[in-house]
């Protein structure tokens, strides 16, 4: 039986208390809904070929004789298009059928990645040929991101959709800890070409699952003209105070530590602890600390959502301070495994907090504005950082990022609007995915 909490401040429902025991039979509910299922299995079956594909698409890019300078314009290509093309595939995915938009860009991917693997196998692959390969799944990428946001409102009830949500961010943070390891397994005894061939596969199978989700039809869309929709979606994104704000702080927070982890996080475990053994440890821990995360968000939901974001945002500045502190080993598996754990909890209640907050009908745009607002300052940092960090030093690089992600995950805090972020009661939650009429904006 479920006790509700009193009314909070603003005078809406709390959360009513869910018992431990209930909350583990209920976690897995929503992969009892066959919309569901077939969602879930397409995006594990997808992941199982993303998590090994980067290491095969890199040394694909050196077994045909391309350097360190070849492999970034390769990455670059997959990144530029998504920055140009995040809006148009917002407004495509609000407009069509979610499911149908994320059939084809992975049908899209499926091909590119088919004719790369060919070509790697019979020896003609040129790195302008894996360019235009990775152009082609990044435009995809670009449908297929806001789509794949918006569809979970879609494919489960509203009082599943965190359960939802936690199983998602479980399935990918689980496969990404052995997806690097077996990767380099698996160029080493088949090369890189199969290893394509195998995330063109996934994508492939992907494509079919997605096929067969059969949704019960929406009501008929007014299509206005593109920029009348893109303007819809942006003024949407724009008059909630609490969601640009978020994304201003992911903004800042996305490039330092992108910069800080995956850029100088390897240079750090090369000069200061002693190689790539040491380093791949504190991956470990990060990559153990994401599963773990995501497994606590499927038990978990937190009434106050804003102070979670932010306090999950905050422990992402825990492993870039241990590396400026030259902190042991230890310690900074333990930063790592715990910035992990921080940020899948946060991203998992954020996700079902703007599926219950944004109308369904515009979840696509807002969240292509919101994707697009994260990444846009990455190249910039990616830039930056390696004469920062040769004017000033790797730690100290390091250290003003963990103060920077700080601060970041502080100041929103001092808005009302985002201290006060909380989901609606389960019984206040439409079905339709729209949110409740109480809910601020």
């Amino acid at each position: 039986m479920r006790n509700a909490r009193p009314l909070d401040r603003g005078g809406r429902g709390a959360v009513p208390r869910i018992g431990w025991a209930a909350r583990v039979r209920e976690a897995g509910a929503p992969l009892k809904v066959r919309p569901y299922r077939l969602h879930f299995t397409a995006r594990l079956l997808s992941w199982t070929g993303s998590a090994v594909s980067p290491i095969g698409l890199a040394f694909a890019v050196l077994h045909i004789g391309g350097g360190a300078t070849a492999l970034g314009m390769v990455l670059a290509a997959s990144v530029v298009p998504q920055i140009l093309l995040l809006l148009v595939g917002g407004v495509a995915a609000d407009r069509l059928s979610r499911a149908r938009v994320m059939v084809w860009s992975n049908i899209t991917c499926a091909v590119a990645e088919g004719i790369a693997m060919v070509l790697l196998w019979s020896g003609q692959a040129r790195v302008w040929h894996l360019v235009i390969m990775s152009t082609a799944c990044g435009a995809a990428a670009a449908f297929f991101t806001p789509a794949a946001g918006g569809i979970v409102v879609e494919v489960v009830p509203a009082e599943l959709r965190h359960a939802a949500n936690a199983l998602l961010k479980i399935g990918q943070n689980t496969v990404k800890v052995a997806g690097p390891a077996l990767g380099g397994v698996l160029v080493a005894a088949f090369g890189s070409s199969w290893v394509i061939g195998w995330d063109a596969l996934t994508f492939a199978a992907s494509a079919a699952l997605f096929a067969r989700i059969d949704l019960t039809p929406a009501a008929v869309k007014v299509r206005a003209r593109f920029t009348a929709d893109l303007r819809e979606g942006w003024d949407d994104f724009r008059s909630r105070r609490w969601l640009w704000v978020m994304v201003c702080q992911a903004a800042v927070v996305v490039p330092a530590w992108l910069v800080g982890y995956q850029l100088l996080g390897p240079v750090y475990g090369a000069h200061f602890l002693g190689g790539a053994g040491p380093w791949g440890l504190a991956v470990s821990g990060f990559t153990a600390g994401l599963v773990a995360g995501a497994a606590i968000a499927l038990l978990w939901k937190p009434h106050l959502v804003g102070r979670v974001v932010c306090l999950g945002t905050g422990t992402m500045a825990l492993p870039l301070a241990a590396m400026a502190l030259s902190a042991p080993l230890a310690v900074l598996v333990m930063a790592t495994a715990t910035a992990g754990c921080g940020l899948a909890v946060s991203m998992t209640v954020w996700a079902g907090l703007v599926q219950e907050r944004i109308p369904a009908d515009r979840l696509s745009r807002t969240l292509s504005y919101s994707t697009l607002g994260q990444i846009l300052p990455v190249p910039v940092g990616y830039l930056a950082a390696g004469p920062v960090s040769h004017q000033v030093g790797v730690r100290s690089t390091l250290g003003f990022g963990a103060l920077v992600i700080a601060a970041a995950a502080v100041v929103p805090l001092a808005l009302h609007q985002v201290r006060g972020l909380a989901l609606a009661p389960a019984e206040a939650s439409p079905a339709d995915g729209t949110p409740a009429e109480r809910a601020p904006r």
